[in-house]
């Protein structure tokens, strides 16, 4: 029997323009879970979860034919994390086995509530990883990040596959997407134990180590938000104005370029002030595009936060789910926590996850 974790996340900054081959993203990973246990079995393998039990499936209408969208179940992100693993086992001379797979999860509360912490790569990555022991394939974190990326890209058909990233390498992040139609021709022609070796054209990952000072709050605002169907919207909008668009990605990309930096610097006041320009940038994304990223919630979240000293934005595709917020240590929050509260926003106490 085997057992391996990956950590939820939050995207700090960066969010919509790094689905952009080249355009970074700074990304955080928590320490909530998904744990996968995979036990060999003698007569039938088995998939097993206590929280996806009930899932529910979305779908939609075109002309009289139902439409599934499978984007938002877990399982079939499960399900192509072991059909990729067991393509690249077979790849390595591993005979296939049965097995029991158990999924168990603490990404979203005990009642349900979905927090928006990246279950899907959560997911994705805890199976790659479980089946790597299990196998004794001894795959390395790139390896292990580029599978992951391939299965989870298999399923959702678009994103940045930067909560991948946070899920395999844990901390703060830098992140920076691969080139997709790259990818998509070289599967064409090469295995996937040639293309996991591979240098993938524009991806980068860098770890990066936060002030001292920088502390991280974060609220959620207490209604779900479906990543794909919004970057979905953001498409069209990508389509037709593109002059906008590309403005906004300029910017986006000045502004992250600039917070890496502070990070690298540790200056804090560098990455507080880029947090508030990106999410400037991103409103200017939602009225352009006429999609509605930052909520009501979301707004009032961030307007308490900067009340009390901090840089607020929405987390991800926004729509819903949390807004974060970087402040500094030496600061009181009992008050904006407070303040939350009694607006309907509730603070998380999750912490960074560093993996050793």
């Amino acid at each position: 029997m085997v057992t391996a974790q990956a950590p939820g996340k939050l995207y700090i900054a960066g969010e919509y323009a790094v689905v952009e081959t080249g355009y970074p993203a700074i990304i955080v990973a928590l320490n909530q879970f998904v744990t996968v246990t995979v036990e060999k079995m003698a007569k039938y393998g088995s998939i097993v979860s206590k929280q996806y039990q009930e899932n529910s499936l979305l779908w939609q209408r075109e002309g009289d034919e139902m439409v599934f969208d499978n984007r938002d179940n877990p399982f079939h992100y499960i399900l192509s994390a072991i059909k990729l693993t067991e393509q690249y086992a077979r790849e390595q001379g591993k005979p296939m086995a049965l097995y029991r797979l158990y999924v168990d999860s603490d990404l979203d509360s005990k009642d349900g509530k979905k927090y928006g912490l990246g279950s899907s790569a959560a997911v994705t990555v805890a199976t790659v990883k479980a089946l790597n022991e299990f196998y004794d394939l001894k795959m390395t974190s790139d390896q292990l990040y580029k599978l992951s990326a391939i299965a989870h890209l298999d399923v959702q058909g678009n994103g940045s596959l930067g909560d991948i990233a946070a899920s395999v390498y844990g901390g703060w992040i830098a992140y920076q997407s691969f080139d997709k139609d790259w990818l998509a021709a070289e599967r064409r022609t090469h295995q996937l134990s040639e293309l996991l070796k591979m240098d993938w054209p524009q991806l980068s990952i860098e770890l990066l180590q936060a002030p001292e000072a920088l502390k991280l709050l974060i609220g959620w605002t207490g209604s779900p938000a479906s990543t794909s169907r919004l970057v979905d919207k953001i498409a069209i909008a990508k389509a037709q104005k593109q002059e906008e668009y590309q403005r906004f990605l300029t910017d986006s990309r000045e502004t992250i370029q600039s917070m890496i930096a502070g990070f690298r610097n540790h200056s804090l006041t560098v990455i507080q002030k880029c947090l508030r320009r990106n999410r400037h940038s991103l409103d200017e994304l939602a009225r352009f595009s006429e999609v509605e990223i930052e909520t009501d919630a979301l707004k009032t979240m961030c307007e308490l936060a900067e009340k009390a000293g901090g840089a607020a934005k929405f987390s991800g595709a926004g729509g819903g789910d949390c807004g974060i917020v970087l402040i500094d240590r030496s600061k009181q929050t009992a008050g904006l926590l407070k303040d939350w509260t009694q607006h309907n926003i509730e603070p998380l106490t999750f912490h960074v996850h560093e993996i050793v």
